[in-house]
């Protein structure tokens, strides 16, 4: 897969998996890599990028003598997924243009 495309396809997977509700990094593993492969290497900088552009927020949390980060996905966030969402409805237009006409070859 080409990797911008992944690069993309991980990031709104990341947002989805915060939708029901906040989630902490490990478990942002488990969820997306059912659908993609993806690592704490990779999962880190994407989780700092939507940060960044104020599409998560975070807040920590105790847990076992410990505090674990929690994401948060926000109304900048959500814009992004429904974004995706209507982009991917022209993406697949053209990918039905372009299988129906290798087929045709």
């Amino acid at each position: 897969m080409d990797v911008q495309l992944k690069r993309g396809l991980l990031e709104i997977c990341v947002l989805a998996s915060m939708t029901k509700e906040d989630v902490y990094g490990y478990k942002l593993i488990k969820a997306v890599s059912a659908y993609i492969e993806i690592s704490e290497s990779t999962l880190y900088p994407i989780l700092k990028r939507l940060e960044s552009a104020g599409a998560v927020s975070t807040y920590s949390v105790e847990h076992n003598s410990r505090l674990r980060k929690y994401y948060k996905i926000t109304p900048v966030g959500q814009d992004r997924i429904k974004d995706f969402l209507q982009d991917w409805e022209n993406v697949m237009r053209v990918y039905k243009y372009i299988e129906g006409e290798y087929s045709n070859d």
